[in-house]
């Protein structure tokens, strides 16, 4: 008997708004990276305290990863999901409160950050108000998403809504858990995890974050997109079953491989390199089954623009995935850790891989949703040489500078001395390589650009009424399609069939299911030996929690973004530990919630920074770093000695410190009183050298009692206090 057919229409009207949401904040993402990168060549673009780099990075990082990466998924997933599942979203309203309530996180996102107020966490500097919207709006997306797959037409799930599943599930994990944290203030909160653990954590998320949000969900997008663009099935079921099932339990160990050489035991970041490694394999099993897509249509790549993108873009992924894993290996980590040869991996991903993808579809996408052809192909082309060009110099003047930079870190002269002892000879000779940087950054934002300008006039070309065709398909049937072969007998043989597979797919449950049990174990087995055996993290007596005063200085420090170019982590070479002192020990960090190792060094390692230069050095450098430093590329902060000290507040923030097992004694009570000893006596100091006066209530007395405190408990002995600052003087800036 003939099945009866269902009528039903898709909602593209969601598409579009996603689709033009990717399209504007990509823009506005690309246009604050080039200006963090000018300001980073000619530092006089720091022209306010929101406008400085410190505090424009990570709404850089924020609105290219969430903005632009997150809408794009959206826009290719709910275009994709509703035609490989045959039945309309689950809820319009859901859409819709998905859509507007993503918007509204990015807006908060974008004025919240400028403004100072983050976690100082890479890629969940948002703050917890945020954060809780954050998780919301993606349960949302999450019943929205698996409610659609409940009322399917389709029995079996195609590959990409593999992809999809597994990011929506690990994403969510990964946010909530990294994002614990105790709220000190409307936008101040303070993380529960401490020191070794909380770096854990953080990179547990943050390369989970690169691989569940940059990587499974455009993977996704690959799989649906590319065979629609080629007119070709991917090339191999079976390859995707292996890309996908060793992706989703490999990546979630990697994270480690990003803390090599720092207070994180040995064999946390040990077993991330050899899982970083082994990703080489799935990795590149995904690339090989994209570009194999193509074979019979690679006479397409010559004419069509939206297939250049797209194999341009497969390539970056093979390329990104084939490096990470390398620099993930101990010795190559050791030369660049902390460069800008980490930024130049970053951006082959980001610009290649997620940029080049996202526009493909949208060239795709344009034409369909719009119900208008292209409005030119030869702009299209245009666009496509302009980014190839613009990454291609970008990534090779960031390859060079940060090789340069490892190399000239760790140099000797003939005499066994330091070659480059200031840290500011290096930084001068990577300006050309930055402003070659700007050149690639601005033909890439030119190629933008003209793809605004083209998405524009196909839009603008569109029918008064857009039409919605009426679809049908037969409701979902609980019968074997005609094509399930029965399982062949022999564990073995059923095993290389993959007809176990194919059951899987009829049960979207037990599927999510198992991709969740592959996450949370491989999670489990790193981060429960991190937590639970006490000699990972052994105590030092000699160190003690912030003062109060201390306390303020370290948010304001954070709130002015100094841990995006400073570290506070040295490692145990003898390059690093000549340059900056001994090496970093896993118990000196036990009280700080947020860690501030730090990622990158823009800036000097401020690990030991205490007793190096007396108080007033920090004021005059602090109020202008080129007085101190002609060629420092630091911004200055003259803000700080003008601002006043909110005293009262310390006492909220010295409380929930406590709450998380900080021990403070006195403290508990008397944070704004001992705050305002402190600074009284550092102020007077300051103006007996030489300095201004009133200083006693203003910020930047806070900030110096911070950093003349940094590393001074490791110096002492358990019987002993901390010394006293000593006066020496010597170059600085960054």
């Amino acid at each position: 008997m003939e099945a009866r057919l269902e009528s039903f229409s898709y909602d593209d009207a969601i598409v579009r708004k996603f689709m033009w949401a990717t399209i504007i904040w990509g823009l506005v993402g690309f246009l604050v990276g080039l200006i963090i990168a000018i300001q980073l060549a000619y530092p006089a673009l720091n022209l306010a305290p929101w406008f400085a780099f410190g505090r424009l990075r990570p709404l850089h990082t924020n609105a290219v990863i969430f903005a632009f990466g997150g809408n794009a998924i959206f826009t290719g997933a709910y275009y994709s999901s509703q035609r490989l599942l045959k039945t309309r979203m689950f809820s319009d309203g859901l859409s819709a409160f998905h859509f507007w309530g993503w918007q509204a996180i990015i807006v908060a996102a974008a004025l919240t950050l400028p403004l100072g107020f983050t976690q100082a966490k890479e890629y969940a500097e948002l703050e917890w108000p945020i954060d809780i919207a954050i998780a919301v709006v993606w349960v949302a997306f999450a019943i929205n998403f698996f409610g659609t797959i409940a009322r399917r037409r389709e029995r079996h799930l195609y590959v990409a809504i593999w992809f999809y599943i597994a990011s929506i599930l690990t994403v969510a994990i990964l946010h909530i858990f990294n994002n614990l944290s105790v709220p000190a203030g409307p936008l101040k909160s303070y993380s529960i995890y401490a020191g070794v653990q909380d770096a854990f954590m953080q990179w547990w998320y943050g390369h989970n974050a690169v691989a569940f949000f940059l990587t499974t969900p455009f993977l996704g997008l690959m799989y649906y997109f590319m065979p629609k663009a080629a007119e070709r099935p991917v090339f191999s079921y079976k390859l995707s079953i292996l890309h996908f099932w060793t992706l989703v339990f490999l990546y979630i160990w990697a994270g480690p491989h990003h803390l090599h050489y720092t207070a994180l035991p040995d064999w946390a970041s040990t077993l991330g390199m050899l899982f970083s490694v082994m990703l080489i394999a799935p990795s590149w099993g995904g690339m090989i089954n994209g570009l194999l897509t193509l074979r019979g249509a690679w006479q397409k790549v010559a004419t069509e623009p939206v297939l250049k993108f797209f194999v341009l873009a497969v390539t970056a992924y093979g390329m990104s995935t084939f490096e990470g894993p390398m620099l993930s290996i101990k010795t190559v980590n050791s030369l660049a850790h902390y460069t800008d040869w980490i930024i130049a991996h970053v951006h082959t991903g980001a610009l290649g891989w997620n940029g080049l993808l996202t526009f493909g579809m949208c060239y795709w996408l344009a034409p369909r949703l719009f119900q208008a052809p292209l409005h030119s192909k030869k702009l299209a082309e245009v666009h496509f040489w302009l980014a190839t060009f613009g990454i291609l110099l970008y990534v090779a003047a960031i390859y060079s500078a940060g090789i340069t930079q490892g190399l000239m870190w760790r140099a000797f002269d003939e005499t066994g001395r330091l070659q480059y002892p200031d840290f500011v000879e290096t930084t001068m000779r990577l300006m050309p390589m930055y402003w070659v940087r700007v050149a690639g950054g601005t033909l890439y934002i030119t190629g933008t650009v003209i793809f605004i300008y083209n998405m524009f006039k196909t839009w603008a070309a569109r029918p008064a009424t857009y039409e919605v065709p009426v679809v049908q398909a037969p409701p979902l049937s609980a019968q074997p399609a005609a094509h399930d072969a029965p399982a062949p007998t022999g564990a073995f043989a059923n095993l290389l069939s993959l007809t176990w597979h194919r059951r899987w797919e009829r049960l979207p449950l037990f599927f999510t299911v198992m991709a969740a049990v592959a996450v949370i174990v491989a999670s489990l087995f790193e981060i429960l030996p991190t937590f639970l055996i006490k000699s990972n993290v052994p105590t030092i007596a000699s160190v003690k929690p912030y003062t109060p005063l201390e306390l303020a200085g370290r948010d304001i420090y954070i709130r002015e973004g100094c841990f995006n170019c400073h570290s506070q982590m040295i490692r145990p070479f003898r390059h690093e530990t000549e340059r900056y002192g001994d090496y970093s020990k896993p118990g000196e960090s036990v009280y700080d919630h947020p860690f501030l190792w730090g990622s990158r060094r823009i800036g000097p390692d401020l690990a030991r920074e205490g007793g190096k230069y007396p108080p007033l050095w920090h004021v005059q450098h602090m109020a202008d770093p080129r007085a101190i430093s002609p060629k420092s590329i630091m911004p200055p902060y003259p803000h700080l000695a003008q601002n006043a000290l909110d005293f009262d507040g310390i006492q909220k923030r010295v409380d929930v410190m406590a709450m998380l097992g900080v021990p403070y004694g006195d403290a508990v009570t008397k944070a704004p009183a001992m705050a305002r000893e402190q600074a009284t006596a550092l102020a007077s100091q300051i103006q007996a050298a030489g300095g201004p006066a009133g200083l006693a209530d203003k910020e930047i007395v806070a900030l110096v009692a911070y950093l003349e405190r940094l590393g001074m408990d490791i110096k002492a002995t358990a019987s002993a206090p901390a010394p006293a600052p000593t006066v020496a003087a010597g170059p600085g800036g960054r």
